[in-house]
């Protein structure tokens, strides 16, 4: 699709006024609400948390690593703004001049930071939030700052598939305006919820593989050969002597009553290696990444060069949460009609990550995937 060759001048707002306070709320855009006791908690960053099940699923490697990934490609493209115009036989988009939120959506942190954020949001639990601390002249937001999605509650939503913008929303025991939260819902039901048992089964292996690891002894039984037969108690209290003996010295004394025999288990069987291997399998599928940029080995399959391994990243994982940051931060709550905000992606899968690339580029050609 092709772009003219120079950035339309657009009607984008009023200039910048007094901004409307965080908290006032307002209904359709102008009408204030008196239900946004919640906002006195924004920005009280001591309280913010994100919660123990995305911290859980964060301690496993798999897990850790696809986020990261496509986290970054999140936070490195630059968002900028278009309109369209029917040019007798297809739409064409036209660049914009950007609203002055583009660059900075909220003043105190880069977007890189708080896109990647928002990201994690929808990753671990489906949707994600912005809350409006100030409004330009006509209305419309002038700056946001994030809402942690595990501190916000949906009274008529109750999750974890989500079917529309919640209308009773409840940050951190205050009830909020929804016309002050910007939500964006994912295509993509959250980690958290969506596999809780991979994701636990990963947690168990992992701490299956540190038991493992916590001694150079094979592991073996210990057997009782003569004397005074023990209780089932004393030999419980034998065992765990004999257990905390091999994981702090790499020398085990025994009496003439009491043998060890060890397991014909290898170090890679003691680690769980293969098992290992195949949970990141899951856990890549899970993640919705190719595995092989997890590090699992996924036999034949290569790729041949750094940009069909981005355009793999960019299609399969973060595709689907770009177009919904990006399709959220064009509706009608956030910019006029007939406006729309993209991810400049073309910069991303050429590699092109200069200063230049985060301007607008009038004359830059679209990728197609």
């Amino acid at each position: 699709m092709a772009l003219f060759g120079k950035v339309t001048k657009a009607a984008i707002s009023a200039p910048v006024g007094k901004a409307a306070a965080a908290g006032t709320g307002y209904n359709n855009l102008y009408s204030p609400s008196s239900s946004n006791g919640g906002a006195a908690m924004v920005g009280v960053y001591y309280n913010y948390t994100e919660g123990e099940a995305r911290n859980a699923a964060m301690s496993v490697p798999t897990i850790s690593r696809a986020r990261d990934l496509i986290a970054s490609v999140i936070g490195c493209m630059p968002l900028r703004m278009y309109t369209e115009m029917w040019n007798g036989s297809e739409m064409e988009k036209v660049p914009l001049a950007p609203r002055t939120w583009l660059r900075k959506i909220d003043p105190s942190v880069p977007n890189n930071f708080l896109l990647s954020w928002l990201f994690d949001d929808l990753f671990f639990y489906g949707r994600g939030f912005l809350y409006v601390t100030s409004r330009t002249a006509d209305g419309y937001p002038a700056s946001f700052t994030r809402l942690p999605a595990s501190m916000v509650q949906t009274l008529d939503q109750s999750g974890p598939v989500y079917f529309a913008p919640s209308k009773q929303i409840i940050f951190s025991g205050g009830e909020l305006n929804p016309d002050d939260v910007i939500q964006f819902l994912s295509p993509i039901q959250g980690i958290t919820s969506m596999s809780q048992q991979s994701v636990a089964t990963a947690l168990k292996l992992e701490a299956a593989r540190y038991r493992n690891a916590s001694s150079a002894i094979p592991a073996g039984v210990l057997k009782q050969t003569g004397g005074e037969p023990l209780s089932a108690s004393e030999l419980a209290d034998l065992a765990a002597a004999f257990n905390a003996a091999r994981a702090t010295n790499q020398t085990a004394a025994l009496n003439e009553y009491l043998s060890y025999t060890e397991t014909a288990t290898t170090p890679d069987k003691m680690l769980l290696i293969d098992s290992a291997e195949f949970q990141s399998m899951e856990m890549a599928r899970l993640c919705n990444v190719p595995p092989y940029l997890v590090g699992v080995s996924v036999g034949s399959y290569s790729y041949q060069s750094s940009t069909e391994s981005r355009a793999d990243l960019w299609t399969f994982g973060a595709r689907a949460y770009a177009d919904c940051l990006a399709a959220t931060l064009s509706q009608n709550n956030v910019l006029p009609n007939g406006t729309y905000v993209e991810f400049d992606v073309a910069g991303y899968l050429m590699g092109d990550y200069s200063e230049n690339n985060n301007m607008a580029q009038p004359n830059t050609q679209e990728v197609n995937l």
